[in-house]
């Protein structure tokens, strides 16, 4: 194994699967740390966790066991993959997990880079900005889990760590490979324990690959991982992205409440699709949605491709909230669009897309999915996967685990226009 990977949720798991694959490397992402008995031939291996948003301490207790499954079977280089948009708390995740990493593999600087320019995520002054926005004043500032209002990464990261924090200029990154090695020793000098890397283009994240080539650890986006494969000899190849066909009805799970995709719900109405709202107050009042959206669905699910969604536009996510309370509301999404998830499945469908992180792990711990096969790009950062799952049967099923701020307007219907 040569990359060893601990992504902080299911959709940035494939996310950086997806650009590893792109790159040329033969990637499995697996659900949870596995088993100690079982291996897994890859170039990289990716373990999906869901601790982005639980108790900092239960975050770094699961990425230290996943550090210790990759490191027993080899990994050569070890990769905590964070989301483009930062997303965290004053407390963590980012913060007391990349801290932990560093101090069991004796990482003595470590490079943080959530950059990913294919998707309108770059880093400038040390400041992360969404398109043309700062981070803090993008559709981030209204997050209903991990409300971003802070630009600064640099600061961010010095607010969660106990080691301190240093930016590597991109002026100095445009010098290349061997300029980011010096600036990041002389972080180290210094008494730095993370340096913030700034890039605005590919070009900027190919350089990092090189310089970052003997580093025991990577703090990162997706984005950074394009310039890795080039250090074990390894190119782009369309076989590294080759799934297995398989056909069904076809359906979409929405619980994201993030600005694309509230668009992408808007545009798949808008074409005719039909579409199921899931809503949190009805489930608060003791109504099975589950039960009412699966029963909507018989009579239609052999047609057209059928959205369930939750998604909803900041003031209703708040209203929602403030009656159910922020954990219970996403909860009850969470385990109802899972259920729908299951039931669908179960009734046919065999090309899935779930949008959204949270929604994401749920549902792919609801379908028992314990590893995916990552296929072709549909939009950066979002693959095409072959996943086994006991609800599908032998044949097993493809989804999609899209995170919620990616995907263009029409991300919907293009998924599945892939497969045709």
């Amino acid at each position: 194994m040569l990359l060893g990977c601990i992504a902080d949720d299911f959709t940035g798991a494939t996310d950086l699967a997806n650009n590893l694959v792109r790159a040329g490397m033969r990637v499995v992402q697996t659900i949870g740390v596995p088993g100690q008995d079982r291996a897994v031939e890859a170039d990289a291996v990716v373990i999906a966790l869901k601790s982005r948003t639980i108790e900092p301490d239960a975050a770094v207790a699961q990425s230290l066991a996943a550090l210790r499954w990759l490191r027993a079977r080899g990994a050569g280089q070890i990769y905590f993959k964070v989301c483009s948009t930062f997303d965290s708390t004053e407390r963590g995740n980012i913060g007391p997990v990349a801290e932990a990493l560093a101090g069991a593999l004796g990482a003595d600087v470590v490079p943080v880079c959530p950059a990913f320019p294919e998707n309108q995520r770059t880093v400038f002054k040390g400041h992360l900005f969404v398109g043309d926005l700062l981070l803090s004043d993008s559709s981030m500032r209204h997050h209903p889990l991990t409300p971003m209002t802070d630009a600064s990464l640099v600061r961010v990261m010095q607010r969660q760590c106990r080691g301190r924090v240093g930016l590597v200029e991109h002026g100095v990154v445009r010098q290349g490979a061997d300029a980011i090695g010096a600036r990041l020793q002389a972080l180290q000098a210094e008494g730095v324990r993370f340096g913030v890397v700034d890039a605005i283009a590919n070009d900027d994240l190919m350089a990092m690959g090189r310089a970052f080539a003997a580093l025991p650890l990577l703090v990162a986006g997706s984005g950074v991982a394009i310039g890795l494969p080039q250090n074990q000899g390894l190119a782009p190849s369309a076989a590294a992205a080759e799934l297995p066909k398989v056909s069904g009805a076809r359906a979409i799970v929405s619980g994201s409440c993030s600005a694309a995709s509230n668009a992408q719900v808007v545009d798949f109405i808008s074409r005719g699709g039909e579409a199921f709202a899931v809503d949190p107050l009805r489930m608060a009042a003791g109504e099975d949605v589950a039960a009412a959206a699966l029963a909507w669905s018989e009579g239609r699910i052999a047609g057209r491709p059928l959205l369930f969604y939750a998604t909803a536009e900041p003031a209703a996510v708040k209203s929602v909230q403030a009656r159910l309370g922020v954990d219970e509301a996403g909860a009850l999404v969470e385990r109802t669009l899972s259920t729908i998830a299951r039931g669908l499945v179960e009734r046919g469908v065999r090309q899935l897309v779930v949008a959204g992180g949270e929604t994401s792990g749920a549902c792919v711990q609801a379908l028992e999915v314990q590893r995916l096969r990552i296929g072709p790009q549909i939009d950066p950062g979002v693959p095409w996967c072959h996943a086994p799952s006991p609800a599908a049967g032998p044949q097993g099923l493809l989804v999609a685990l899209k995170s919620g701020n990616f995907g263009t307007a029409d991300f919907f219907t293009k998924a599945f226009a892939l497969l045709d």
